[in-house]
């Protein structure tokens, strides 16, 4: 659908988010450091048990003679910055559609929502070998474009693995930050990190797939590649990681001998699928995302799956919702007012 009519369809998913998403995952700003908000609001009388003494407004104070507090509002004209994970892993799927779509409709659940607030979002693509910037806008014209610029990024059947251009975009050397070129998630992570530095929102949208030459050794010995930069940015911004995921990548068919190939490396391999090694293929992608979760959790960073069988707009609800009423019960055992 995407390929035949994509205005449509990304007008559609601009259609759907909103109203089934309206108010769940930004609703009104939220401030970029814990805590209500940093901008001055109105003053009110003080409440006893219930207003931190730090919010004193000591001027109306001594006018009044009646203790007061100034609330705080929220910060506005945020960014939001995403990066997307464009490898050739992300163009699998085995359902309605593939993962890189999938990926598109994540960035639209959380981009259409800020963008109405009048935030900008901006997104770092990561492709094989490269990297590449689209500047963070506001609007709903901006975002279609950058939507699009994702899914006009998909590679051409049988074309080599190397990413074509992406229109309007700004395209970011191998070595622009960094001295090496831009390889797995772990660079795009840290690119992403020391190029946008002001305090916001960080949607990192990818499978977290481990790189194909990734041993057991190495898994066993250490964590993902990407969680020491991943961290370093969860210390400073707010970040949301959406994993992708396909059935398929989970458990195997009992179809006996098939031929599959690497998307990543293109290598082919004939494989009899028999129960043994259905049973330690499944074991081995589980695995990999406890692996993946436990690493997320370490980062301090707030987790979302997303499936190519499931209904993506229901799953994103009930996490929003989840994370409200997190949100609540840490502001009721702060005292704090929200």
């Amino acid at each position: 659908m995407a390929a035949l009519a994509p205005e449509r369809t990304l007008r559609r998913l601009e259609l759907q988010v909103t109203r089934r998403l309206d108010g769940l995952l930004n609703g009104e700003h939220l401030g970029l450091i814990p805590g209500p908000g940093t901008e001055l609001a109105e003053a009110r009388v003080y409440q006893p048990g219930e207003d931190d003494i730090r919010h004193m407004d000591w001027a109306v104070t001594a006018r009044t003679t009646t203790p007061h507090v100034r609330d705080l509002i929220a910060d506005h004209e945020l960014e939001a910055w995403a990066l997307m994970d464009l490898t050739p892993s992300m163009d699998f799927g085995t359902h309605s559609m593939v993962k890189r779509d999938l990926a598109v409709a994540a960035l639209a659940a959380v981009g259409f929502l800020t963008v109405r607030l009048g935030d900008r979002v901006g997104a770092y693509l990561l492709q094989p070998g490269e990297m590449r910037r689209w500047p963070a806008r506001t609007g709903k014209a901006a975002m279609y474009a950058l939507l699009q610029a994702i899914l006009d990024a998909a590679p051409d059947p049988g074309a080599p693995a190397a990413a074509k251009d992406v229109q309007g975009g700004h395209r970011i050397g191998a070595r622009a930050f960094s001295d090496r070129p831009v390889g797995g998630l772990a660079d795009g992570i840290a690119a992403l990190d020391r190029g946008q530095t002001r305090r916001g929102l960080r949607v990192i949208i990818s499978d977290f797939l481990p790189p194909p030459d990734e041993t057991a050794e190495d898994r066993a010995a250490h964590g993902p590649d990407w969680e020491r930069p991943l961290r370093r940015m969860a210390a400073r911004h707010q970040v949301l990681a959406v994993e992708i995921i396909d059935p398929r990548e989970l458990d195997l068919p009992d179809v006996g001998l098939v031929e599959m190939t690497d998307p990543e490396t293109g290598a082919v391999h004939e494989i009899v699928l028999n129960r043994r090694v259905r049973e330690r293929y499944a074991a081995a992608a589980a695995a990999q995302r406890e692996r993946t979760r436990a690493a997320l959790r370490r980062c301090g960073t707030h987790h979302l799956v997303l499936r190519t069988d499931r209904d993506w707009v229901a799953d994103v609800a009930r996490f929003a919702l989840r994370q409200r009423r997190a949100a609540g019960r840490a502001v009721a055992a702060s005292g704090v007012r929200p």
